[in-house]
């Protein structure tokens, strides 16, 4: 039979498919539900913290079992996103492959959700009999307010997304009810710590609550320019700002009306922030 399994980000749309999948009311019969981890230093420690502590126990014995896949080398080296860039900047490199914004706000070209997500997806599940006579079937978590982000590009032949909770017609409320009914605590958002596409409200709440992890997105940030600066390349940012994060970012409590950007912005396919 091939593969039915769940993208897992740890966030609130995909647990709600984990929760509804558990009840047997998610449209599908899944096998896994796949958690492709960026990095220990990559992701957020409470996204690690609710799939390791609340989310993996809890669908272990409904019957789930949630796989953590990180991207590694043909000789078995475990990546993190969080030392890529690190080391591809002190190596010389440009390796700034997340969404980072030049002067203009806008985020540039990214690679990371391909990479250290949907790649190290794709060769679970040809590691684990998908193919392209019995491609497997990928539950991606985006919810009815979240519709332009749904993709039908397939990763190869191997491979067929679907989405659970448009079929559904559940928004990200209607996941969080989910959630909450279970009996489950709600699942912050995911992503990376130092993602571009943080809002400008929640760097400054994390400067206020977390300054080790903005102090270590600034440092980042910074160790990047760096580089740049010595290339003789203009400068790029993790907020819309056009400066480093430290001067962009108050904390919270300083904040200015109409600090918070409206909307909400998140990586492709489904894969991050979901």
């Amino acid at each position: 039979m091939p593969l039915t399994t769940i993208s897992y980000g740890g966030g609130v749309q995909s647990t709600a498919m984990l929760v509804l999948a558990a009840q047997g009311r998610l449209g599908y019969d899944i096998d896994a539900a796949l958690f492709a981890n960026v990095g220990e230093k990559a992701e957020h420690p409470a996204t690690l913290e609710y799939i390791r502590d609340i989310a993996t126990p809890w669908a272990a014995e409904r019957g789930i079992t949630v796989h953590e896949i990180k991207r590694t080398t043909k000789d078995g080296q475990v990546r993190d996103l969080y030392e890529h860039l690190i080391a591809g900047t002190a190596a010389g490199k440009q390796s700034d492959i997340i969404p980072l914004r030049g002067e203009s706000g806008a985020p540039m070209s990214r690679g990371c959700t391909r990479d250290y997500k949907v790649m190290v997806v794709a060769r679970w599940l040809k590691a684990n009999g998908a193919s392209k006579n019995s491609p497997a079937t990928v539950c991606i978590g985006i919810s009815t307010d979240e519709i332009t982000r749904v993709s039908n590009k397939r990763q190869g032949n191997y491979e067929v997304p679907v989405y659970p909770l448009i079929e559904l017609g559940m928004s990200r409320m209607d996941c969080i009810g989910v959630i909450s009914d279970a009996g489950l605590l709600v699942p912050p958002k995911s992503a990376c710590y130092f993602c571009p596409f943080t809002r400008p409200s929640q760097w400054a709440e994390m400067r206020r609550d977390q300054p080790d992890l903005f102090w270590s997105a600034a440092e980042l940030e910074a160790t990047m320019n760096e580089r740049r600066e010595r290339t003789g390349v203009r400068p790029l940012y993790l907020t819309r700002f056009a400066k480093p994060l430290a001067e962009a970012i108050p904390e919270a409590q300083d904040m200015l009306p109409g600090f918070e950007m409206p909307g909400g912005e998140g990586c492709d396919s489904g894969y991050c922030w979901t």
